[in-house]
């Protein structure tokens, strides 16, 4: 028997969230959210859903919580693994920012598509079945970039959707280059992209300037049918004022452009009223904000000497409570911008669960991870089991959420019906030890 021929039936605890709500009777949930099912598999398919009895089998007593493949919606394939040849001592931004024009100035075709696809196997291998990557989209490096992670995206398709996004400087948008540039990456099924963010101390003529620079974007983006996903005050200062800006316009404009605020980290600084009011008007625009807690809690709010005790992030609770898209991503890996990371949404989730206080038991707390983060990225499928469902599982060693976020776990990923071989182990360089002399005195 082969045994990556993979499963006819399977055994497992499923979140509720990611079931079939039309599936009532019997298919309850246990204190952990967990329903106890068998699924039966053919042809790539979910093809049938049974609950377990409510008195558990003892052949269920070790079922594995599974999931469904998630989903990263912010990442930076083109300058991933790229800390070790240009790395940040300092943790700063300006740092980062230093060490990535640094590394972009030397970037080649040839690094990006390595890069690329170590990214992906790794994402297909940890249980992700979709990225959305920005691109820096400026400068002698950015068209054969591009042109690489295009590739990338045909060679992964059927097993890893990519996304791209065009980042440049908003006001980039503005200038004769601009539109070339929205052509070209509609042509490559792109979004448009920019980053707006302090200093915003420069008074009114900086508000002019940001506000015709937006509207030049979302002009663009509905001209040539793309998407757009903004890096919004990634900051500790001036909270909300770039968000703010982009709700105002969106709810002027009512273009038909799918917008995504990433990062909005200031807003979480705002008092409780004014974030709640922020909140209501990112929902009544339809405005999707990414959570980015790795990169956000590295690099913001850092004090010489000191803990910081300001974390900006984006206020989760309240953007989930007002009807927001919400969800959040691993961002930066391995780059100047924040050296961990692995294309693991599993560690992400069980990083980011205690850093936002986020209880994957509940609807809302496993939600940024899988179907919100699918409906973010418009995926085909929104990640919930049902008959027909593609037979795409990520079974963890952990029979309980304790469990998962005790330890990392063990697992297997299922695609199409069939078992993945798990990612190959990168192994530290052997140290070179030799034992000191023994003294015999």
């Amino acid at each position: 028997m082969n045994p990556a021929a993979g499963p006819s039936s399977l055994l497992v605890r499923l979140p509720r969230g990611l079931l079939d709500p039309r599936l009532a009777v019997g298919f309850g949930a246990d204190a952990d959210g967990l329903v106890w099912l068998r699924l039966r598999v053919a042809a790539g398919q979910i093809t049938a859903i049974e609950p377990l009895p409510a008195a558990a089998p003892p052949t269920a007593a070790g079922l594995p919580l599974a999931l469904t493949p998630l989903v990263e919606p912010h990442a930076h394939l083109d300058k991933a693994f790229s800390a070790v040849a240009f790395p940040n001592r300092q943790g700063t931004m300006a740092a980062a920012m230093a060490a990535n024009q640094c590394e972009h100035g030397e970037r080649t075709a040839e690094q990006v598509a390595e890069r690329a696809e170590r990214a992906l196997d790794r994402a297909w291998r940890n249980g992700l079945r979709a990225i959305r990557s920005h691109v820096d989209s400026l400068g002698p490096a950015a068209q054969p970039s591009w042109d690489a992670l295009l590739e990338a995206r045909q060679r992964w398709l059927g097993r890893v959707e990519l996304q791209l996004v065009a980042m440049a400087p908003v006001e980039h948008w503005l200038s004769p280059d601009g539109v070339p540039l929205a052509r070209r990456v509609a042509d490559g099924q792109g979004l448009l992209g920019g980053v707006i963010g302090p200093p915003y101390g420069q008074g009114l003529a900086r508000r002019i300037a940001d506000r015709e620079a937006l509207l030049a974007l979302l002009e663009l983006a509905e001209r040539c049918g793309c998407g757009v996903d903004l890096h919004v005050d990634e900051s500790d200062a001036y909270p909300g004022v770039g968000v703010d800006l982009v709700a105002g316009l969106a709810l002027e404009q009512r273009r038909a452009v799918a917008i995504t605020c990433s990062h909005a980290s200031s807003m979480g600084l705002l008092s409780a009223r004014a974030c709640d009011r922020l909140a209501d008007r990112l929902a009544e625009a339809e405005i999707a904000v990414v959570a980015l807690p790795t990169t956000n809690f590295w690099l913001l709010g850092r004090r010489p000497e000191r803990t910081p005790w300001r974390r900006p992030l984006a206020p989760i609770r309240s953007l989930q409570r007002a009807g927001v898209r919400l969800a959040i991503g691993g961002d930066n890996v391995q780059d100047p911008w924040y050296p961990g990371g692995d294309f693991d949404p599993i560690e992400l989730l069980r990083l980011a669960a205690p850093l936002c206080q986020l209880m994957p038991w509940q609807r809302l707390g496993l939600a940024p991870f899988s179907t919100a983060a699918a409906a973010v990225l418009q995926l085909a499928w929104d990640g919930v089991v049902r008959v027909g469902a593609p037979a795409d599982l990520v079974l963890l060693g952990a029979g309980s959420w304790g469990e998962l976020l005790a330890r990392p776990p063990q697992r297997r990923v299922l695609r199409g019906g069939q078992w993945l071989p798990p990612p190959e182990q990168e192994l530290p360089s052997p140290l070179l030890f030799t034992p000191a002399p023994v003294s015999h005195g």
